[in-house]
């Protein structure tokens, strides 16, 4: 395994990039654009890599698809830590042309709720295509294949293009979540302010299944962060469930909640107990009565005397 090699969502110029860039070891690291999130994860899968950077949740959009099918298939992965990125688009063009000479955009499928309102008001005829990333979308237009691109504005000088317009989106604060996926391994300590993230199958389609799988978590007074679903493509109505919950697996409440569905459930996947992007250990919400460690342990140490008759 090359262990000095991180991939990520390319080509150069994406805002994947622009993210793994923010993490203090990818100065240590060579960084290998590849076309597409499975082809990033599979280079981790197959020795190439020692890890990749990969989207996995947009604030406007809410999950990706492509990266929560690929963590929920293949072989087993493992999310080691988040970034947060703020995220605003820039019009790239090339040099001279101007706002009614675009006929034609391009961009990150991902890209286009971001920006559909500004693009409904300034570009209300131009045709909107899909590129394989926003960066792609610029090299798309560097080659005259389309007027414009919605990408990054640092993308602007590595494809020879100008930022027509820059700022753009249509949400204050947008903000793409990514993660750094690796081979699974032991999780890192707990730090206080922690995540975890699992993809969950349910066994039958009866009345309360959602429910019953939500109640392992809501009885240890777990809170979760996200939960998508997704088609197990075994059928209409086959579903698996995407789940970030607060606390990390070390943590008596998220451990038991973990071992409570593996019961009940088919097939739980583990995908990491990681540090929380952005959040201080004293931002995190205080625990609810009951679901501390230490009570965890009391009540374990109530019932052992049960059953040694010194209750």
């Amino acid at each position: 395994m090359s262990a000095t090699r991180f991939t990520y969502l390319g080509p150069e110029g994406t805002f994947t990039e622009a993210a793994l860039r923010s993490l203090p070891e990818a100065a240590t690291r060579e960084l290998v654009p590849m076309v597409s999130v499975p082809a990033a994860l599979d280079a981790v899968r197959g020795g190439e890599a020692a890890a990749a950077l990969v989207p996995i949740e947009n604030s406007v959009e809410g999950g990706v698809t492509a990266t929560l099918d690929e963590l929920a298939s293949g072989e087993p992965l493992m999310i080691y830590r988040e970034v947060l990125l703020p995220i605003a688009f820039a019009l790239l063009v090339r040099p001279g042309t101007t706002l009614s000479e675009v006929k034609t955009v391009t961009g990150h499928p991902v890209a286009q709720p971001q920006v559909r309102n500004w693009l409904r008001k300034n570009l209300p005829d131009a045709v909107w295509e899909s590129a394989a990333s926003n960066a792609d979308g610029a090299r798309l237009v560097q080659e005259g294949r389309y007027d414009a691109a919605f990408a990054g504005e640092f993308a602007a000088t590595t494809y020879g293009l100008t930022p027509l317009v820059t700022q753009i989106h249509d949400a204050e604060n947008a903000e793409t979540r990514f993660v750094l996926v690796g081979r699974p391994a032991r999780p890192s300590a707990p730090t206080g302010a922690d995540k975890t993230s699992v993809v969950i199958w349910l066994g039958d389609d009866h009345p309360g299944a959602l429910l019953e799988l939500l109640q392992e978590f809501a009885v240890r007074g777990v809170n979760l962060m996200l939960i998508q679903s997704r088609p197990t493509g075994a059928g209409i109505g086959n579903y698996c469930f995407a789940v970030d919950a607060e606390g990390h697996i070390a943590d008596r409440r998220v451990g038991e909640a973990l071992m409570g569905l593996k019961r009940i459930c088919p097939g739980v996947r583990f995908l990491g107990s990681y540090p929380r992007a952005g959040v201080a250990v004293e931002e995190v919400r205080p625990l609810r009565a009951g679901t501390s460690d230490a009570e965890f342990t009391a009540a374990s140490d109530w019932l052992a005397r049960c059953q040694d008759g010194r209750a």
